[in-house]
């Protein structure tokens, strides 16, 4: 026997008169924070390049935001989950696939795009820079990869009736030869006994569009934090390289110098060490490693 509800209307009846139409909906799109750590275009022969943590733009060719910079991405089809979409943008603008990525947080601020309200569900990927093919999409001018910096510039702590509100501010700046884009961001995380929340403000943007400072910065926090408990850094490694290699890594994410006994004790164990060594000039060779699991995946 179907149920019906106070109206007498069964779920069928109901859903042959729903229309959707008469309800405000959100268009939704993905952006993806494509992260890669490549080497610095600074060389010395005598020393390994150094790292770069970088992050993939896209020059807007079109309105809103025209010739500003923003992070892949796009309307999520009617046929297709956001992961899917991530996944399918990911690939138009890299080549590749089967890569890391997880989801970030759901922005949906509604004056967060001029033209109507879009709420963007947001994605980090991390990739190998030397299996990469950046192709820019349909709406954009050209894809490059710009270095990340975020500096937190203050911290502040106030005792609140009901709990604990924290203040950061931190100034991102996303660099690429002469072009400098920059962003003052505040980060407000209020605690008390019923949770803790947080949220991003945009004080100044120069060069980014929409709201992406917001989304660039909250990826490279949790990039920041995921690192120290699990084997993350590993996606953005080829499949042999060395430890101080690996160190480097740590280090761009985690804007600060690492001591070498240290981090070899406590994430050494994440790589495999094999019998090839480096054949670098102007350095004495290292010994490779390789990532666990494809040690593992051999076995």
């Amino acid at each position: 026997m179907d149920i019906k509800d106070k109206n007498g209307l069964t779920e069928k009846e109901f859903l042959m008169n729903y229309r959707p139409g008469d309800y405000e909906r959100p268009s939704v799109a993905v952006d993806t924070v494509i992260f890669t750590a490549a080497n610095s275009d600074i060389e010395n022969y005598r020393k390994l390049p150094e790292k770069k943590l970088k992050i993939l733009l896209v020059k807007r060719g079109g309105h809103p935001f025209l010739g500003q910079w923003a992070l892949p991405g796009g309307f999520v089809n009617h046929d297709e989950a956001t992961e899917q979409a991530a996944k399918r943008e990911l690939f138009e603008e890299t080549g590749v696939n089967n890569i890391y990525l997880e989801q970030l947080y759901t922005f949906s601020d509604p004056g967060r795009d001029p033209r109507m309200w879009v709420m963007s569900c947001a994605y980090m990927a991390l990739i190998d820079s030397s299996s990469i093919n950046i192709s820019a999409g349909d709406d954009a001018q050209s894809a490059e990869w710009f270095d990340v910096s975020l500096e937190k510039v203050s911290d502040n702590a106030e005792v609140m009736p009901d709990g604990i509100l924290r203040t950061e501010n931190y100034l991102l700046s996303l660099l690429k030869d002469n072009i400098d884009l920059t962003a003052d961001l505040v980060h407000t995380i209020r605690k008390s006994r019923n949770g803790t929340e947080d949220s991003f403000k945009i004080r100044s943007s120069e060069g980014i569009a929409f709201d992406h400072a917001k989304i660039i910065t909250s990826a490279v926090l949790r990039l920041r934090g995921k690192i120290l408990y699990s084997d993350i850094a590993l996606n953005l490694m080829p499949d042999y390289f060395t430890l101080t290699e690996l160190q480097q890594v740590y280090e761009v994410i985690l804007n600060k110098q690492l001591l070498k006994a240290p981090f070899r004790r406590k994430y050494g164990v994440l790589a495999e060490e094999t019998d090839m060594l480096t054949k670098d000039a102007g350095h004495r060779p290292s010994r490779l490693y390789k990532k666990k699991w494809l040690a593992d995946q051999e076995l």
